[in-house]
């Protein structure tokens, strides 16, 4: 073996674990560009309200990053979103424990945890009362929460409890129609105590 074949080999020998991690960079960059690129597409199909065709691109992002916040958060929404609730309650328990200040995460929980309102338990209904109470410690003024805590309540025939809670949802957004009509109603069936019906 001349010198020269002595020094190629040396030379080979010592390129192999640089071309190894050059190749092991050049892949990560491919697999994080892939991972941004399938969450902006997962995101325009959520803001399109297409959560179906959104959950397979999320479910591969979250095989990339599987403690990454916004992926559970979208993750869980698109479920919730697709009627998967039970789909969605671990993955955004995940979340709470990864992000345990962030008010989305923990509505969105709320709402896997509640499911369907006219199909939910009473168990659920307070898994979900105690995570939109968490929302409201965290930001009293969070969108949609003492609102949907109403509407729990008045399935419940809570009229009290519901009653505060569409006040509270107006004091929030004095427009909000919606809370204005359940407001309304709530307060029709406290002016009928005596109505067997609604007791």
């Amino acid at each position: 073996m001349t010198d020269s074949q002595k020094h190629d080999g040396k030379s080979d020998t010592n390129h192999k674990p640089d071309d190894a991690a050059r190749l092991d960079q050049e892949l990560e960059k491919l697999s994080e560009e892939q991972f941004r690129r399938q969450m902006r597409q997962a995101s325009v199909l959520l803001s399109g309200g297409n959560a179906k065709e959104a959950i397979p691109l999320l479910e591969r992002c979250h095989s990339l990053h599987p403690e990454d916040v916004n992926v559970l958060t979208n993750l869980g929404g698109a479920y919730i979103l697709h009627g998967q609730h039970r789909y969605a309650v671990p993955v955004l328990e995940k979340a709470s424990e990864l992000a345990p200040h962030n008010p989305n995460v923990w509505s969105n929980l709320a709402a896997a945890y509640l499911g369907k309102l006219v199909t939910s338990t009473r168990a659920k209904q307070e898994q979900a009362l105690v995570a939109y109470q968490r929302v409201i410690e965290l930001d009293g003024a969070y969108p949609n929460v003492h609102y949907n805590m109403g509407l729990i309540y008045v399935d419940r025939r809570e009229w009290d409890e519901a009653h505060a809670a569409f006040s509270r949802a107006l004091e929030m957004n004095p427009y909000d129609q919606d809370a204005q009509t359940m407001l309304r109603q709530v307060e029709d069936v406290q002016n009928r105590p005596d109505d067997p019906e609604m007791n």
